[in-house]
């Protein structure tokens, strides 16, 4: 059969993908912001798909908590200031809990 006889309408696949195959989205970054995505993807030995899906969670989770503290402070008013700092103290904890800095 030559390439002008061939059809596409009834091939056979060899490999079906394993699991739930990921979306596919095709992005444009600047250089800057390309060069250092690539170089901190190598440092912490991920792809580059792994360290931007990484980088899209934190930012989503970011973005819901400050919508829930929004949320929040437009039923019960503005969190007291000894409130975020003891909040910000436990998130410092969390995030380095063997660092001196931890009272």
């Amino acid at each position: 059969m030559n390439s002008s006889e061939r059809s596409y309408f009834s091939s056979i696949v060899d490999v079906m993908p394993r699991g739930r195959p990921s979306p596919k989205l095709a992005i444009s970054v600047d250089a800057d912001v390309h060069e250092r995505v690539v170089a901190e993807a190598a440092r912490e030995g991920v792809s580059v798909s792994a360290w931007m899906t990484s980088a899209a969670r934190r930012e989503l989770l970011v973005r819901d908590g400050l919508a829930a503290v929004a949320e929040y402070e437009a039923t019960h008013g503005t969190i007291p200031e000894h409130e975020m700092e003891a909040a910000r103290v436990r998130v410092r904890r969390s995030l380095h809990p063997n660092t001196s800095d931890n009272p």
